[in-house]
């Protein structure tokens, strides 16, 4: 599965889990999306990536 496309399915299983819609996913940032996640889950909380990550991930993998 591609970013693109797992992030489009996390979008919508946002959408289902906390009435989202598609511009409130994409305004949210990881460390908001995780916070609801884990309140759900009660699960440990997981590192963010910082913005050097993220860069660096973009520059790896570029959307074409």
């Amino acid at each position: 599965m591609t970013f693109a496309q797992s992030a489009v399915r996390l979008a919508g299983c946002a959408g289902v889990a906390f009435g989202w819609a598609p511009d409130a996913f994409w305004r949210a940032t990881p460390a908001e999306l995780g916070a609801l996640v884990r309140a759900l889950t009660a699960q440990e909380p997981i590192a963010v990536p910082d913005a050097g990550t993220i860069a660096r991930l973009k520059e790896a993998f570029p959307d074409e």
